[in-house]
């Protein structure tokens, strides 16, 4: 213990001689320890006890909470890139004010949105910024707190739309442009911090490796959740064009086949017809040529046989056994004027001698006239 306390009381010493006369009294910069205790317990309290108390409760709704927080986030942080030059100890206090980002998610039991590059990015700023108020306030270290808090400005007004409602959302399609922002932050950040380097300026090339690689740490991270986030996203609504494409094809496909289907169907049963009419049977019970199956025309009257329909006239019309049809010459000749129709070979389909004498009948009848 005394080993630590030791070491405790060197550490204080060399703040103290160390550090930046203008803000060795202000709050929370005398000793790093404050801000080490509140980073520990916020990565406590948003990754094992707030998680373990809200395990049997409903989530808070916090809307109105969230408007109002970010709305107030929005105006500090413009506050900030205005006032950047006297403002760096309330640039250092707005890192503890983001912890509300996490506690929210917390309380609401958005667990999923407590990533791991959520919590480090959170839980390393406030000692990060700590160590440059500390000993670098002002001049160059200040163009990372300067392109942050324009980067706070832009990502609060999306939350707080985002917090607004699901009528909003149609106005917030600009969400992985402001990850895009977020890396080139950190990239003008490197380039700013290692010029150094190369570049004497009286700077502390411990702080210049503080600052670059940072920078380097959060690009990754960020650039590693833009990936898992967008292009993945990308690939999933690709993998469903072409599930839905595949689909359609498919669909297509048995439509044609029900076609061809029903196609060789009708086929079939055409050729089954012709098939029945070459016997001289028809499916209807009708024949043109005078006989059916089941030996019945349309109007369901018996015909006579084809060696008595064709026999005899009365009065110059086609005579059935029932009167009703009358009978076709084989030829197919029609009855014109009540005159019999005649056979190619210019006789009568009627038995004997009665065809004879109904013409000479008429005959003597039109020279009387």
């Amino acid at each position: 213990m005394a080993l630590i306390m030791k070491y405790i009381d060197s550490m204080q010493r060399y703040m103290d001689s160390h550090g930046d006369s203008r803000t060795k009294d202000w709050p929370m910069m005398s000793s790093p320890f404050p801000t080490l205790a509140v980073c520990l317990t916020y990565v406590y309290l948003v990754k094992v006890l707030g998680p373990r108390l809200m395990e049997n409760r409903k989530p808070f709704q916090l809307q109105n909470t969230l408007i109002f927080y970010n709305a107030v986030q929005v105006i500090f942080s413009a506050w900030l890139f205005y006032e950047m030059v006297h403002a760096c100890w309330w640039y250092y206090f707005s890192k503890f004010t983001e912890f509300m980002d996490t506690i929210f998610f917390v309380l609401r039991k958005k667990t999923s949105q407590v990533t791991t590059l959520h919590v480090i990015h959170h839980g390393c700023m406030p000692m990060s910024v700590w160590f440059g108020v500390k000993f670098t306030p002002g001049g160059h270290s200040t163009f990372f707190g300067l392109l942050n808090t324009f980067v706070h400005i832009v990502m609060y007004t999306y939350y707080m739309f985002s917090a607004m409602g699901p009528q909003f959302q149609k106005y917030l399609w600009w969400k992985k442009y402001l990850t895009t922002l977020q890396m080139v932050q950190f990239v003008l950040i490197m380039v700013h911090a290692f010029q150094l380097l190369f570049i004497d300026c009286n700077y502390p090339k411990a702080f210049v490796w503080w600052i670059g690689m940072h920078a380097v740490m959060f690009f990754f991270l960020f650039n590693e959740f833009y990936k898992n986030a967008y292009k993945g996203r990308r690939t999933k609504h690709k993998n469903l064009l072409m599930f839905i494409l595949q689909r359609k094809e498919k669909d297509d496909d048995e439509v044609v086949e029900v076609k061809q289907k029903n196609s060789n169907n009708k086929a079939a049963e055409g050729e089954e017809q012709k098939a029945l009419l070459a016997n001289g049977h028809v499916s209807n019970g009708v024949i043109s040529n005078g006989s059916v199956a089941n030996g019945y025309p349309k109007n369901g009257y018996k015909t006579a046989s084809a060696s008595t329909t064709a026999s005899t006239l009365i009065n110059g019309s086609g005579a059935s056994i029932n009167g009703s049809v009358k009978a076709s010459a084989g030829n197919g000749s029609v009855y014109k004027n009540g005159e019999a129709p005649l056979l190619a070979n210019g006789h009568s389909k009627m038995v004997g001698g009665e065809l004879d004498a109904q013409l000479t009948q008429r005959k003597l009848q039109q020279q009387q006239k």
